[in-house]
């Protein structure tokens, strides 16, 4: 098993990088609709669903756990402007789940915007809601965020899992970029991003158990930090998680003096914003997995002692 310290180190270094670079979750509130006004939401949604998950292992230090609760304020107050960046987003685009999602982490950790709220429980109403054009693991997270919410899942989670491409176990050698993103998220949906690992069907935790070591091999072997993140991220997620050691001395090795983790082989150069683009998320995720798998080696240290 990989060292605790050494895992909990890249979470650390993590979020150090996030809050000395939180200006980078920006929106652009004067950018066309047409053009992706709301994409902008995405990186502080996802930093709210991170915090979250920090919050609820409690296996972060006091420092990992000080800047989480800034960085959800600083986010919630200076970003979303109380809530009501999301009020306007939901009236441009009502029907965007986008704004439903950056919500949900923030409404959990007690954060309130009653507006979004009410327009959240009339949109889901619609039956236009339920038949939005997305790919069948998006689905299936969109129907996860209703039950979170408390609202009546359309369609139904248990409709959906097996839609997915890893619900099929396919052929693991036709695994490429865009199929292990969705079988990561997959995984995320199920578990409830970690929580319940027994959420996992028997199959898929079986195929994983076999495929997963191999595919960390490829990406730390091609150097794809942001998807051998979210990797680490699923083994963690597992019922029986093998916290691999030589993946986990490549990515520590990748992150940047800084904190930063590059998202594909090394850190860009150029302007400030852009590389915060670029490198964001990669940096998220090592944050994500560092939190998980730091929660389940010190959860298999105390049932070992």
């Amino acid at each position: 098993m990989t060292d605790t310290r050494l895992i909990h180190n890249v979470g650390v270094g993590a979020l150090e990088w996030l809050w000395a670079h939180r200006d980078g979750f920006r929106l652009e509130p004067d950018a066309d609709p047409e053009v992706g006004f709301l994409d902008r939401f995405k990186p502080v949604g996802e930093l709210a669903m991170i915090c979250a998950v920090l919050f609820r292992e409690g296996a972060a230090g006091t420092r990992q756990t000080q800047l989480a609760r800034q960085l959800l304020d600083h986010a919630w107050r200076e970003i979303l402007d109380g809530g009501r960046a999301l009020v306007r987003g939901q009236r441009m685009e009502p029907l965007s789940p986008i704004p439903f999602e950056v919500y949900l982490p923030f409404k959990e950790l007690g954060y309130s915007q009653p507006e979004t709220e009410v327009a959240t429980a009339l949109n889901h109403r619609l039956d236009s809601w339920a038949r939005l054009s997305v790919n069948p693991t998006r689905r299936l997270g969109l129907s996860a965020f209703q039950r979170r919410f408390g609202l009546s899942p359309r369609p139904a989670e248990s409709a959906l899992a097996g839609t997915t491409w890893l619900a099929a176990t396919p052929e693991p050698w036709t695994v490429e970029c865009h199929t292990a993103y969705d079988i990561t998220h997959t995984v995320f949906h199920l578990t409830d991003w970690g929580e319940n690992p027994g959420g996992l069907p028997p199959a898929i935790a079986d195929y994983l158990d076999t495929w997963l070591p191999v595919w960390l091999d490829d990406w730390l072997d091609l150097k794809r930090w942001d998807l051998l993140g979210e990797l680490l991220v699923v083994d963690a997620c597992l019922p029986r998680p093998t916290l691999d050691r030589a993946a986990w001395e490549g990515f520590a090795a990748a992150q940047q003096p800084d904190g930063a983790m590059p998202a594909i082989r090394t850190m860009p150069e150029g302007d400030a914003d852009e590389v915060f683009d670029i490198v964001y998320h990669s940096t998220l995720v090592a944050a994500f997995a560092s939190l998980l798998a730091t929660s389940r080696a010190l959860a298999e240290l105390a049932h070992a002692s």
